[in-house]
């Protein structure tokens, strides 16, 4: 049985383990969890198996950060239990708009949570000369 948490005290351990699948560096994440409006993972018994957190504007509006689902359990519509309830938190917080940034092969996950595609501009501040 999953169980789904929002804000629970979490471990670095947890969350560099959960992400290490992905092209993840080792990371301190206590600043950015105590900077977001608010976070949810997903547990099977104690094990930390999904994650995403909410940034936000502290006005009305939030983006999505971090969705991640261990690789064993993907695809068994966990990934969609968390945006959900990270979706119902922002709502129940105030907020009138959640933005998510994806690449291309994700686009269907994010449209059957309800996202629709908007025009954005980004800028990778690495790349851009001063």
């Amino acid at each position: 049985m999953i169980r789904l948490e929002t804000n629970p005290p979490v471990s670095n351990e947890a969350l560099n383990e959960l992400m290490a699948w992905a092209s993840h560096k080792p990371s301190d994440f206590s600043h950015q969890l105590n900077m977001s409006l608010a976070y949810v993972c997903a547990y099977e018994d104690e094990r930390l198996i999904g994650f995403v957190k909410l940034g936000w504007d502290g006005g009305i509006h939030a983006f999505l950060l971090d969705t991640t689902v261990h690789t064993e359990y993907q695809r068994r519509g966990i990934g969609r239990q968390l945006v959900r309830r990270a979706l119902e938190v922002a709502r129940e917080r105030g907020l009138e708009w959640v933005h998510v940034d994806y690449q291309p092969h994700l686009e269907t996950f994010y449209q059957s949570c309800g996202f629709r595609p908007t025009l954005a501009g980004l800028v990778n501040l690495k790349q851009v000369p001063q």
